[in-house]
């Protein structure tokens, strides 16, 4: 209730202000009934709460409503990886809405074939088909009925191929033909079968790991902040298999000495120019072959001491098989005795030197070389290392998810290795094919001294290596790439895109709304009040 200051002040305001506002100022008698205007303040009030509260409900509302998720639309997309020692089949999977994001295909099966890669097969072609049936059934099973048919299905073959079609392409191109008669006779979309050079399988490797590491695409907001664009490196890519290694990354120069050995990519609206090169040979398999026939240079006896595998471990080599693969074929000589006879002594250090005698180092026509005269910029950036790099490096406990052990440490664990008794070995690792188990010592070996000798990885630089088998549910390795780049989920530029996402825009909307209402309100609250409360108030 609101009282005047004086008895003679009431009478001057209602002359002023009229005769109904004088009812309002005036002293009302004790016990008398509240006039109806103060109560309108309070019906007000109540009003826009509760239109306030039904906003808030409606907006909470729309939000919800606009935010439900729909039914997936998803594709498939299957990758056949052809390796010279056996073949991979991949299941890719993607939301159709989003193909041109980064990021959003993941691997959703990996089948291993039985058997040999196809390059083993070039005496009996047809079974290089047959050895695919079980993986292909697989597949069916992974990709629902309905999408069989438009689901893409590829084959890469890589350096076992590659190999095999040097030293005899005819024969390569009839097994790359029963496998492609196999695989258009699957009920899958067939998109074609060929053998990949070195270049492209480094290439895609590089384009797989930085995709599955989102280097390519900035976020929407950075978009409008251009000093940040390169915030992010791409990072380079090291791939060992059993016939090639690859080595892939961007230098810090543009210009490049040599330009077969230089790619040109424009992904998301930038672009990239890559130094990449594929030694043929170099794989770790073929990597042995050579060094056991250097090593029978020097041999007058089929027994061969063999500081890379671990003592008492005794192998016999087919002469005709070691001389076999075009890789020794320069190395061949005319010996005495049709089989090699391989016993272990198990020495890191004098196996090192041994491989190191695979790397030419002595002559480079550029400024800087990495071996047999091959131009390679200085590295640059961080390298994810996969395929044979990893599962090598994993077994040995070199392979940490945080950062790689240093080279000395890695050096030491592989001088402990190797000094194991093959005895000792077996028992420790049972579970391991004595295939694989026997070579270890020789991978190890082989692989820091292709990345310290051969790539020229210093004490420093090796902390930069990253060893990877998977990113997230995906293999790193070449298949991701190639499949993105056949079915161009890769735009050259960068797609349009909104700030931001719907669901950020209707909660942005719903908090300004809130902020809006409260505005109104306190506003209301405010200005609305009776005067005389003003003047007590002041």
């Amino acid at each position: 209730m609101c009282t005047s200051q004086s008895g003679s002040s009431a009478p001057a305001e209602a002359e002023k202000g009229g005769g109904e506002r004088a009812l309002v100022l005036m002293d009302e008698p004790k016990g008398a009934k509240p006039k109806m205007a103060s109560t309108k303040p309070k019906m007000a009030v109540l009003i826009l709460g509760f239109l306030f509260v039904l906003a808030v409900i409606a907006l909470i509302t729309v939000a919800v409503t606009q935010n439900q998720r729909l039914p997936k639309n998803i594709k498939y997309g299957i990758v056949l990886d052809a390796g010279s020692s056996h073949t991979n089949l991949y299941v890719y999977t993607w939301p159709a809405e989003k193909e041109n994001d980064t990021g959003v295909v993941q691997q959703v099966e990996v089948c291993k074939v039985e058997g040999p890669g196809i390059s083993g097969y070039s005496q009996a072609v047809q079974n290089a088909s047959r050895s695919l049936q079980h993986c292909l059934e697989r597949a069916q099973e992974v990709v629902p009925q309905q999408q069989h048919q438009e689901t893409p299905v590829y084959l890469g073959a890589t350096a076992g191929m590659r190999l095999l079609s040097l030293e005899n392409r005819h024969v390569a191109m009839e097994v790359l033909s029963a496998v492609e008669n196999r695989l258009r006779s699957s009920p899958f979309n067939f998109q074609g079968a060929r053998i990949i050079t070195g270049q492209e399988e480094g290439a895609y490797g590089w384009i797989t790991i930085n995709y599955l590491l989102g280097s390519f695409k900035q976020s929407g907001w950075l978009n409008f902040l251009p000093k940040l664009t390169s915030i992010k490196e791409t990072v380079g890519a090291l791939d060992l298999g059993g016939a090639s290694t690859q080595i892939t990354f961007v230098p810090e120069q543009e210009q490049s000495e040599s330009q077969e050995n230089s790619l040109h990519f424009r992904l998301y609206g930038k672009s990239y120019n890559v130094y990449t090169h594929s030694f043929l040979c170099y794989g770790k398999d073929q990597a042995l072959r050579m060094k056991l026939v250097r090593d029978l240079q020097n041999a007058e006896t089929a027994r061969l001491q063999d500081p890379c595998f671990h003592t008492g471990y005794e192998r016999n080599v087919s002469i005709r098989d070691l001389y076999a693969s075009p890789c020794t074929a320069n190395y061949k000589q005319s010996l005495a005795f049709p089989q090699l006879h391989v016993v272990g002594s198990g020495d890191y250090q004098a196996c090192q030197t041994r491989i190191e005698e695979l790397f030419n180092k002595t002559s480079c026509p550029y400024s800087k070389c990495s071996f047999n005269g091959i131009f390679q910029p200085p590295l640059q950036g961080h390298f994810g290392a996969f395929s044979a790099f990893y599962f090598v490096m994993n077994f040995l406990n070199l392979s940490a998810d945080s950062s790689p052990a240093p080279l000395n440490s890695a050096i030491s664990t592989m001088k402990n290795f190797c000094s194991r008794p093959w005895s000792e070995v077996k028992a420790a690792y049972p579970q391991v094919k004595e295939k694989y188990l026997s070579e270890y010592c020789f991978s190890g070996t082989y692989i820091i001294s292709l990345l310290k000798t051969g790539y020229e990885f210093s004490l420093e630089t090796w902390q930069q290596i990253q060893f990877l088998g998977k990113i997230g549910s995906s293999d790193a390795g070449w298949t991701l790439g190639y499949m993105l780049n056949l079915t161009n989920m890769i735009p050259a530029e960068q797609p349009l895109m909104r700030p931001l996402s719907h669901a950020g825009y209707v909660g942005l909307m719903v908090l300004s709304s809130l902020v809006l209402v409260g505005a109104l309100l306190l506003g209301w609250c405010i200005f609305r009040k009776p005067r005389c409360l003003r003047k007590g108030i002041v």
